[in-house]
């Protein structure tokens, strides 16, 4: 993932609300939103290059979701970070107690956040500070940088998120991850890809030569435990290719 924006309201009728968008090269293979043959219950998209995901659920309501740090001067790790949701999927560890033991072997990835829990509770992880955040309520957004860091794109989508509080829906989530609208180069940030990387992925959504947006996912987590997973994936020239709509019923996480 590469944008992420949240509403976190425990003891809500909808606990969870959140909307991202996967931007990636286009030429990069993965399977759609589904549950993998490997690990029945688990539902996500799979990167077939290293075998990991971006976001995902299990038929009993846990979460994860990971965003890449941008930071062309990291050290390049040996391990996939893709591999770090699905070990929170497919295990049984509370996100605490995952989280800590990931903080113990985070040089061995590339710069990342991991954000994970269920319908109780929702922790949050930048691999830069190696520090675990049990998050309280409200709106956050999340982009390639620490938690609510105010980049344009960030900042316009978090506002796009908190006019569908009242009713919430997958299209408008859906909706607001669309915006291709780009920030004045002066808001720019320099995380040191040069101005015309930067302004390329400063919009929401993303058509480039060769990178972009491929998938937009909206997720409803209900308090009952049901949740609503729609992704919606795209051709290079920012065309729907097709959706998937999953629901659970949920059970006792």
């Amino acid at each position: 993932m590469c944008l992420i924006v949240f509403a976190w309201r425990p003891g809500h009728a909808q606990p969870l609300l959140l909307a991202a968008n996967r931007d990636e090269f286009y030429h990069r293979p993965s399977l759609p939103l589904g549950q993998w043959a490997d690990a029945p219950g688990l539902y996500a998209g799979r990167d077939l290059q290293a075998g990991g995901t971006w976001l995902g659920v299990t038929a009993d309501g846990r979460f994860a979701a990971l965003t890449n740090i941008r930071d062309p001067n990291q050290a390049k790790g040996p391990r996939s970070r893709g591999e770090l949701p699905v070990e929170f999927l497919r295990g049984a560890l509370d996100a605490e107690s995952y989280l800590a033991e990931v903080v113990e072997r985070r040089e061995q990835y590339s710069g990342f956040n991991l954000l994970l829990g269920n319908r109780h509770e929702l922790l949050f992880l930048n691999s830069q500070d190696g520090r675990i955040r049990r998050l309280q309520p409200g709106l956050y957004g999340l982009s390639n940088a620490e938690l609510d860091t105010p980049w344009p794109k960030v900042l316009r989508a978090t506002a796009h998120l908190a006019g569908c509080l009242g009713d919430p829906q997958p299209q408008p989530l859906l909706d607001l991850l669309r915006d291709c609208s780009q920030p004045p180069r002066v808001l720019l940030p320099d995380t040191g890809i040069g101005v015309d990387w930067e302004l390329l992925l400063s919009s929401i959504f993303i058509v480039g030569p060769g990178y972009g947006t491929c998938a937009s996912s909206a997720l409803l987590l209900h308090g009952d435990g049901r949740l609503q997973l729609v992704e919606r994936r795209f051709d290079s020239q920012g065309n729907v290719e097709g959706e998937i709509d999953l629901r659970l019923s949920g059970g006792a996480s």
